[in-house]
């Protein structure tokens, strides 16, 4: 537990040092919902939670990167890919819940009739849960910086045009939180809360495997680089 606390806190102050793309990424959830302020408040909360999750994902995805940078180093005193993995995850969702947090008050605060703040809560919460891992994985699957930030445009961007209704839409990570959105916001059965938590519970269990298969890969493949160097 020392060692992934260690680099949960080794991660947060890299993020801290980032203190010009830390706040733009803060700010993209309070553009997503002053978008839609006053034409349509419900798709506002909705948009303000894709904004979160694009936020905390593109988080993910450059702590991961800094992550691989030092993994060698890290290794070779000891931290195995757990720690690596879970101590990031951790950093992630710690940043993921304080901007959840404010932006929850906020629209607590800015919306007269909300009905059911607390599923509001839920949403947010099952977003950062969802996006954490998702930025992780785009980070262990893309070779650099630009290639994860297009995939997780196009996700984004899939995630903004798709209708919910739609078959595609399952196969959509934040799929999860779009169907919690209609319970609490649209008050809708709540058939579609059950549904909205299976489907994140499960997208965000298959993140995580996939993401360190990916990692148990790359691992295998430095380690034969390292020992055909060795026997030249």
């Amino acid at each position: 537990m020392t060692k992934l606390f260690t680099i949960a806190e080794m991660m947060g102050r890299d993020l801290a040092r980032r203190r010009v793309a830390l706040a733009l990424l803060a700010f993209v959830p309070l553009l997503f919902y002053m978008a839609r302020h006053d034409g349509n408040p419900e798709k506002a909360i909705r948009f303000a939670g894709l904004g979160l999750a694009w936020a905390v994902s593109t988080a993910g995805l450059f702590l991961s990167n800094t992550t691989k940078a030092v993994e060698r180093r890290l290794r070779q005193l000891g931290y195995q890919p757990a720690h690596l993995y879970l101590g990031t995850l951790t950093a992630l969702l710690t940043l993921g819940a304080a901007l959840a947090a404010v932006y929850w008050v906020l629209i607590y605060v800015d919306q007269d009739n909300l009905q059911r703040p607390g599923v509001v809560a839920i949403e947010f919460g099952l977003t950062i849960v969802v996006a954490a891992p998702l930025g992780l994985l785009i980070s262990a699957a893309a070779p650099h910086d630009l290639e994860g930030t297009l995939v997780l445009i196009s996700i984004t961007g899939l995630q903004f045009l798709v209708d919910p209704g739609q078959r595609l839409a399952r196969a959509l990570p934040f799929w999860s939180t779009q169907q919690v959105g209609v319970y609490g916001l649209d008050g809708g059965d709540p058939e579609h809360l059950r549904e909205g938590l299976l489907h994140g519970a499960l997208y965000c269990a298959g993140l995580i495997l996939v993401t360190a298969v990916l990692a148990s890969v790359r691992l295998r493949r430095r380690k034969h680089m390292r020992v055909r160097a060795s026997t030249s």
